[in-house]
């Protein structure tokens, strides 16, 4: 790409489909790209018309006429594109702007006299705008290639092997490509053949190798470590990994934050009121003292100081900060107002299964009775369920296989949908199932509970039952305790069983549970959460939690759950931990706090330049300062967001 042509300066260009715009400046916020040499363009005219203005300076001694053509030559190189600015905004009925105050304020200076103050006030706003704009501009440019990791190119197998390279556009689901060790994983997929180690840093910021194999599912972004892997294409890449990031970035204002429509609407009502206030400031005293000089001076000072620019750029790029920080971390915010809603949330609604548990069910525990080992359960167990495809049944024969206790089968199985199954297994009837099944065969079950168990009888006599459990995440405890140390109040949403529920919410140390829930059940235990404690923040990942994301005043999903929770979701954890969520809430926090930051010391200075320029203290210069100097120091405020630790 070449070089960015700079729609209006001192604004800070933050989205690249026209959905953002400065109301200082009211422009659409597009990317326009020029010629190379336009980059420099700034650079080249604030030399020119330094050199000009020192001329002029120099010739005060020879003649003050010669003076006077150089300074109005060194004016129109420096002001001539703020000066046409100002008219093109005018004919658009756009009138109080920075071109508007700065043309008028130096226009006036000439007009009093004050010719090389007016171009010195020129050369130097040109001079903090060229800073303030390279630091907004390198701002968005370090942003965007710390998440942009799109490939440009993926080597693509054929049917005959041969790896060739394509374009990552062209590549469809389905194919298969080939990724050497070194090589960042370009598309989001299944491994097919080989093993590796994978540093999930670029998208997790977290530097812990992960051990793949085939059959492991694995994200673009990834770094590939070691082996030579295939990988069977599941998203194409505008749906991959990558993509969501990069997009994720720059919609950033899509949706703009309370405080930042405050600052757009404050500045359309501040800028017009300071011009009005100017006017008299430089009418009223005069008519009265007769000293129009110094109170047109003053006025001018102040129109200069009323620049609100500090406020429109500041405030946006500490949210785009914020969220490319946050992509660095894993986390992707859809939009500025998610972080700004984040901030204030006092309660955490959690799903259970695959947000608090890993989502994976496993053999807990085996009880035996009347004489069977627990190898024998499992063992019996394991042969009569190996042909069903129920997911418990899978954990069961995965239990058996790791303890090398599934070399039998069953001779024959009858399923019997929703209870379990019947099967002959070495000449001897097995009954796997739940308690309806038992009681259905009439087999006396011993401290039955309905919780996740598949019972066992063996010619019909109770043999024992094996307990399946979700495992918790490792930090999920962690997690949880962070949350608490940041006032937040963690509470369950689960459609599991009462049982299940308290266990895992006695594990990690929630309270309040709400448990068997539906998913309109869901809906209104959140709105009852709402209207006690205020705003919530709802976390799920499956299919059924994408009504309770979209009207969650915070709704996250996890990046390992369903599709339809992550588009429905305000936020996404791609890692998948627990552990993100006081990650996200922290660093929500902390852009909120800078946003205000900004606001608070733009204006606190603006209001004590003000004052001094009205007590005839302040000159244009410090105006100058009021202006484009104390937006640089808000831009480096902001950018202080991308180094911060957040956990």
């Amino acid at each position: 790409m070449s070089a960015e042509k700079k729609v209006k300066k001192n604004c800070f260009i933050y989205s690249e489909n026209g959905a953002a715009g400065c109301s200082c400046c009211h422009h659409d916020s597009r990317f326009v790209y020029e010629k190379k040499w336009y980059k420099n363009r700034d650079f080249y005219e604030i030399m020119l018309g330094t050199i000009v203005f020192v001329t002029a300076q120099w010739m005060v001694s020879y003649s003050s006429l010669y003076q006077l053509i150089l300074l109005i030559m060194a004016y129109l190189i420096l002001g001539r594109e703020i000066l046409l600015a100002a008219v093109t905004n005018i004919l658009k009925g756009h009138i109080f702007d920075e071109n508007f105050l700065m043309s008028i304020a130096t226009l006036g200076a000439f007009a009093i006299g004050e010719y090389p103050e007016a171009v010195g006030v020129m050369l130097f706003f040109r001079i903090g705008e060229f800073f303030e704009e390279k630091a907004a501009s390198n701002s968005r440019k370090q942003i965007i290639a710390a998440v942009d990791m799109r490939p440009e190119t993926v080597l693509l197998l054929d049917e005959n092997d041969t790896a060739r390279s394509v374009p990552a556009e062209q590549v469809k689901l389905g194919d298969i490509i080939l990724v050497r060790p070194g090589d960042r994983i370009p598309l989001d997929g299944r491994i097919v053949e080989g093993s590796s180690q994978i540093d999930t840093s670029p998208l997790t910021g977290e530097i812990k190798p992960w051990d793949v194999y085939s059959g492991k599912d694995v994200l673009s972004g990834c770094i590939n470590k070691s082996g030579v892997i295939k990988i069977r294409v599941e998203k194409i890449l505008e749906d991959s990994m990558v993509s969501r990031i990069l997009e994720s970035v720059q919609s950033a204002s899509a949706n703009k934050p309370r405080i930042q429509r405050f600052i757009s609407r404050f500045a359309q009502i501040y800028t017009p009121f300071v011009v009005g206030a100017a006017v008299m400031l430089a009418v009223i005293p005069s008519l009265i003292t007769g000293q129009w000089h110094t109170y047109v001076y003053i006025a001018l000072t102040f129109l200069v100081i009323s620049c609100p620019c500090a406020l429109v750029l500041s405030v946006p790029l500490a949210f785009f900060s914020g969220i490319g920080a946050a992509s660095r971390q894993g986390i992707l915010f859809k939009d500025g107002a998610a972080i700004e809603a984040l901030s204030q949330v006092k309660t955490a609604a959690l799903d259970k299964t695959g947000t608090i548990t890993q989502g994976v069910f496993a053999v807990q525990q085996i009880q035996t009775y009347n004489g069977f080992s627990s190898d024998e359960v499992l063992r019996l167990a394991a042969a009569a369920e190996y042909a069903s495809v129920h997911p418990l049944a899978g954990c069961i024969v995965k239990a058996a296989q790791q303890l090398h206790l599934a070399e039998k089968r069953a001779s024959t199985v009858r399923e019997i949908a929703g209870k379990g199954v019947v099967a002959e297994v070495e000449k001897e009837e097995i009954v796997a199932g739940n308690l309806a099944l038992m009681r259905e065969k009439g087999i006396d079950v011993e401290n039955a509970v309905e919780e996740t168990i598949v019972y066992l009888a063996v010619s019909g006599v109770y043999a024992g039952c094996i307990i399946m459990g979700d495992k918790l995440k490792d930090d999920a405890g962690t997690a949880l305790k962070k949350l608490q140390q940041l006032s937040v109040t963690a509470v369950m949403l689960t459609g599991d069983a009462e049982e299940g529920a308290l266990s895992v919410a006695a594990k990690v140390g929630i309270k309040k549970i709400y448990s068997k829930l539906l998913p309109e059940d869901k809906l209104a235990a959140l709105q009852k959460i709402r209207y006690e404690n205020g705003k919530v923040l709802f976390v799920g990942d499956g299919i059924n939690d994408a009504p309770v994301l979209a009207n969650a005043d915070v709704g996250a999903a996890m990046g390992s759950g369903a599709d339809a929770a992550i588009e429905a979701a305000d936020i996404v954890f791609m890692t998948a931990k627990v552990t993100a969520i006081p990650q996200s809430i922290i660093l929500a926090r902390s852009v909120r706090n800078i946003a205000v930051q900004n606001v608070i010391f733009a204006l606190g200075i603006k209001l004590l330049v003000m004052l001094c320029g009205i007590l005839g203290y302040a000159s244009l210069w410090s105006a100058v300062f009021a202006d484009t100097g104390v937006a640089m120091l808000c831009v480096l405020n902001s950018v202080r967001i991308l180094y911060k630790k957040y956990i």
